[in-house]
């Protein structure tokens, strides 16, 4: 170790203690991604625990030019909260930061730090009798609020809530020159220039630190019922969603869409999981209609199903929550079944909601004239237009040959139909190193000055979160 990195590592310590730093063989788990395609080196991963001492870090490492990589539970699809395998990178964990300020059920506001788990922030609403809406269910109770929003995560619920940045009044930012943006108001009408915060929201720890945030509640909702559905195909589902709220209106909070070869990789990856009719059917939709009024809503729900026409095969309705969450068990575990089977050419696209059926049919059918056999795994948020969509061979064998040579050529004609259908190729896991090179394709050359020249802006070293979104 040289003079200049002793004397780093001594300034470290004696900001977060020696027991906060991580290095060596003890870092290696925070160097990785969740799905264990990315990996790379850190000089040492801190734990701060406040923002004082997120700020103090941030200064030194900008005096030392030592880049920052901001990670929380270290769940990103993208590889963004890692770091790359080379450069002199310091890893600063939010994790420690989980405290829950301030909750004030009468402005339907809470104010909680970054390191906060998405779980813990939607329970501590509910033991306010309110609702939080952010619904990654399936990796709450390791995700946390900062990559949350850092990453503008969306989720099963953004139909009727939004995305996390409609769900922001207010952010604490640690600025890449160490100096702490006091952001955090509460207010739902300030029109005092330009909106600060949504510049952090989405910008995956290029541009600051979000260390702490105003979060916006909603009323509990009292009824709820949910109804699994087979439809004809996804142009009957889309027909099902626009009749849906134009009949049951604001009370529509997720609708989903799950092809059959993702049941089949559940039922044979999952413990616990069943057909959900007695008849197998290639698409199946989740529909879930919530209200803060307690009124049942099984009976209107199932009067518009029945109303809906041909398009619907078969369905069935339930207010039980044990029944409910057996159905959305299918939808929450696709990702581990997939995870399970092996590694798959993964695509998270957007397009108006109208053009989904027409996207999964033209990528459909270029990927299996362009690759004999190949298995397409599509599903996702049909209600905002965001379809999972992921390509892989049931070989394990012919598989690795496939991933190792066609992934780019995947990539093409997906996002090439995407492109032609006026979408966009992250709809919610944002771009992190697996799509910052894409991205260049697809975003006008002015889109990606105005981009550079923002990250210039605030960031003039470059230090923060390098090789993640665009580079200077």
């Amino acid at each position: 170790m040289t003079r200049m990195e002793a004397d780093f590592f001594n300034a470290l310590t004696t900001i977060l203690g020696a027991e906060y730093i991580l290095s060596g063989e003890a870092a290696a788990p925070h160097c990785t991604d969740w799905r264990g395609r990315y990996s790379g080196d850190a000089l040492a991963v801190v734990f701060p625990s406040n923002t004082q001492e997120v700020a103090a870090v941030v200064k030194l490492c900008a005096e030392n030019k030592i880049s920052i990589v901001p990670q929380g539970g270290n769940t990103s699809h993208c590889g963004a909260s890692v770091p790359l395998p080379r450069g002199a990178q310091l890893v600063l964990n939010l994790s420690r930061m989980k405290r829950i300020r301030a909750l004030d059920a009468s402005n339907y506001t809470m104010t909680v730090e970054a390191g906060c788990t998405l779980a813990s922030v939607r329970d501590a609403a509910v033991q306010a009798n309110r609702l939080f809406p952010l619904g990654l269910t399936a990796i709450a109770p390791q995700c946390e609020i900062g990559g949350n929003l850092s990453t503008n995560a969306g989720g099963i619920a953004v139909l009727r809530y939004g995305n996390a940045r409609d769900l922001v009044l207010g952010l604490e930012v640690v600025l890449p020159d160490g100096r702490i943006w006091d952001g955090l108001r509460s207010l739902r009408k300030d029109n005092t220039g330009y909106d600060l915060k949504q510049l952090f929201i989405g910008a995956e720890g290029t541009l600051g630190i979000i260390t702490a945030a105003v979060l916006k509640l909603f009323p509990l909702p009292q009824s709820v019922a949910t109804a699994c559905v087979a439809v004809r195909d996804p142009a009957a589902a889309v027909d099902l969603l626009a009749h849906l709220r134009a009949t049951c209106g604001d009370r529509i909070s997720g609708f989903e869409i799950i092809s059959r070869s993702c049941l089949d990789l559940v039922f044979l990856h999952i413990p616990g999981t069943q057909e959900p009719f007695a008849a197998r059917h290639e698409w199946v939709a989740l529909i879930e209609l919530s209200d803060a009024l307690p009124a049942p809503l099984d009976a209107p729900l199932r009067e518009a199903l029945q109303a809906f026409g041909a398009g619907v095969i078969e369905f069935a309705i339930t207010i039980d929550t044990e029944r409910a969450e057996a159905w959305w068990k299918l939808r929450k575990s696709i990702s581990e079944a997939q995870k399970r089977e092996g590694i798959s050419v993964k695509h998270d696209v957007s397009v108006p909601v109208s053009r989904v059926p027409e996207f999964i049919a033209q990528a459909d059918a270029a990927l299996r004239a362009a690759f004999n056999g190949i298995r397409i795994v599509a599903f996702g948020h049909i209600g905002d237009g965001n379809i999972h969509y992921n390509a892989a061979m049931p070989d394990p064998k012919r598989n690795a040959e496939f991933i190792a040579n066609s992934e780019h050529d995947v990539n093409r004609i997906v996002y090439g139909v995407v492109a032609r259908l006026d979408g966009s190729i992250s709809a919610e896991h944002g771009l992190g190193q697996l799509k910052r090179e894409e991205i260049t394709h697809y975003k006008s050359a002015l889109e990606l000055e105005l981009m550079r020249n923002i990250k210039r802006a605030l960031d003039p070293q470059g230090l923060m979160n390098p090789g993640k979104v665009i580079d200077l």
